[in-house]
């Protein structure tokens, strides 16, 4: 955006506006050095960042990974609750066998119950399995309405890719490998985000260890519903 610069005479007079109070504004009404034009008004918009509320339920939200299937919502509701206070507890089911797909969310009540809850829960194990714990989304501290990506596991590439479209904004990279996992050696997955943020584009790659699993993945999971939304699985 172009910037242009301009000496403002000392009998500038600012005044305030309010017509629109999401984009504040400078303002300055001036006479031109000829009488036979009106008066002028100048303004000039002043950005504001929007900064992100850290008690909104994303940035309370915990994603649980590698949970065992026989984990129900009850049990980990338990496991959460000796360290903060739980609003919502969740254990995700497939949607045809109703099998658990080991991974779930646990909302709790402030962002210090969060960090205790990861602190102390995150590499521990439940049921035998070492489980995973972190935000599903994390605000950034200070003015900006920029998230920063949550920790996930670095992408394994692979020849046999498949491409997830329609994600729900809420699934991560670590329960995308969880859903697919059901049909095969998953060696990588990944949900791509907005550039800089932890925004999801709405899509994701996830990689196998063979053709065959690729076909039995799009097989099983085209049109599936994955967290509310029914996905798109095709080849990469």
């Amino acid at each position: 955006m172009a910037t242009i610069s301009a000496s403002i005479p000392s009998s500038f007079k600012p005044i305030s506006t309010k017509s629109n109070p999401n984009l504040p504004q400078t303002c300055f009404r001036f006479q031109l050095s000829t009488t036979r034009q009106p008066t002028r008004l100048l303004c000039v918009a002043e950005e504001t960042p929007a900064t992100i509320d850290p008690t909104s339920e994303a940035a309370r939200r915990l994603y649980v990974g590698n949970i065992p299937r026989t984990t129900t919502i009850d049990e980990l509701q338990k496991v959460f609750e000796e360290h903060g206070v739980i609003e919502k507890a969740e254990v995700m089911y497939d949607k045809y066998s109703g099998r658990s797909r080991r991974f779930g969310f646990v909302t709790m009540k402030t962002v210090d119950d969060v960090n205790a809850a990861i602190e102390k829960l995150d590499g521990t194990e439940i049921g035998g399995r070492k489980i995973k714990v972190n935000v599903t989304e994390k605000p950034l501290n200070g003015a900006s309405s920029t998230l920063l990506p949550s920790e996930e596991t670095p992408f394994v590439d692979s020849p046999y890719k498949l491409y997830v479209g329609n994600l729900a904004k809420t699934v991560t990279s670590e329960s995308l490998k969880s859903f697919f996992s059901e049909k095969g050696n998953v060696i990588g997955a990944k949900v791509s985000r907005v550039p800089g943020t932890s925004k999801s584009s709405g899509f994701g790659f996830v990689s196998f260890s063979s053709e065959e699993e690729v076909e039995a993945a799009i097989s099983s999971f085209n049109d599936a519903v994955l967290e509310g939304q029914k996905i798109r699985v095709n080849k990469a």
